[in-house]
């Protein structure tokens, strides 16, 4: 996983104190004074009415909205993870984790073969997913999504992307999925079992049972076939696997490693890339890349483009690596 970094920019001389000077006037000169909370949840309803919200939803849903300041406390001071990629797969790959997971495979069989059936995603994959986010359902968060996304629209720093997702989530009550006292989720907004901010919600959410609603806090089959749909809705290859853990040759170029560097299995073995266990690659049409997390001096692995569909739903490479290898685990390799 990356490692933030700290830059520090120090301005000297007159003229660059010259330049701090006249921009701190044009700030003071244009700033106007920020609304109260409740002074900017009222711009929001009625932004939310403007949009095409029942008036009724917009007023329901905003009201005995509180300003949740640890949710700013969380967001300002996101822990900076430095575990290797061993460590990391050892904590979110547990062996608790495996066998809970082959346990649900075994109980929604039925239900995870016809949704793989229609959306074309291998359920252990699904499954996989399922697991990471939440174990299995049964940690979601428990903020209030328009609360916590409401505070996030006012404190500022993302209020844009904040406020859009407000009004995604008020869209989303307004379509009788869920009641806003009910729609619980991360400090963040992330919502249900499978952790869909609303935006994704809207976007891929599925009805698997047919009664109306998009449930996707508590009714498994919902949670399953939404998570298999946004997949399969961003690129998912049913007939190709995520990658495999390989061995690298002495004199690998560097240069060739990263996503942005991309061939077919068989170029990659005819520059002596082999299987972790010294075996050579199978011949093979299908593209991949050669990806090595810890900066360059851990394990190497060929990923393939089910890979970059994973990294959609969570853009870390530690993160798509463990979807992978917990797959491969509930599936019994």
């Amino acid at each position: 996983m990356l490692k933030a970094r700290t830059i520090r920019g120090i301005l000297v001389g007159g003229a660059a104190f010259a330049m701090q000077a006249s921009a701190g006037l044009a700030h003071a000169q244009d700033a106007t004074p920020k609304p109260d909370f409740q002074t900017f949840l009222r711009g929001v309803e009625a932004d939310a009415v403007a949009r095409g919200i029942r008036p009724q939803t917009a007023a329901e849903a905003l009201t005995g909205v509180e300003h949740i300041d640890r949710v700013i406390e969380l967001d300002r001071k996101q822990p900076e993870f430095t575990f290797t990629l061993q460590d990391y797969l050892a904590r979110v790959v547990s062996k608790q984790k495996v066998e809970k997971g082959r346990r649900m495979m075994a109980e929604n069989r039925a239900l995870l073969t016809a949704i793989g059936k229609k959306y074309g995603v291998q359920p252990k994959y699904v499954v996989a997913l399922w697991g990471i986010e939440t174990d299995y359902g049964r940690v979601t968060g428990g903020y209030s999504v328009v609360s916590a996304l409401a505070t996030l629209a006012y404190d500022g720093r993302r209020s844009s992307y904040f406020r859009g997702e407000l009004m995604n989530a008020l869209s989303v009550i307004d379509g009788g999925h869920i009641t806003a006292q009910s729609m619980r989720g991360s400090w963040a907004g992330a919502m249900g079992q499978c952790q869909f901010m609303p935006s994704s919600f809207l976007k891929f959410a599925e009805d698997w049972d047919g009664d109306g609603r998009r449930d996707i806090w508590g009714t498994r089959a919902d949670v399953l076939a939404s998570a298999a749909n946004y997949l399969a809705q961003s690129g998912w290859k049913g007939n190709e696997t995520w990658g495999r853990p390989v061995k690298l040759p002495g004199n690998f170029s560097p240069r060739l490693i990263g996503l942005d560097q991309k061939q077919a299995v068989t170029e990659w073995g005819r520059l002596g890339v082999r299987a972790i266990n010294g075996k050579p690659l199978p011949k093979s049409s299908v593209e991949g890349s050669i990806i090595r997390p810890d900066n360059g001096g851990g394990a190497a692995f060929l990923v393939y483009d089910n890979f970059r569909t994973t990294m959609k739903w969570n853009r870390s490479t530690s993160f798509a690596l463990a979807v992978g290898h917990l797959a491969e685990k509930i599936g019994g390799k």
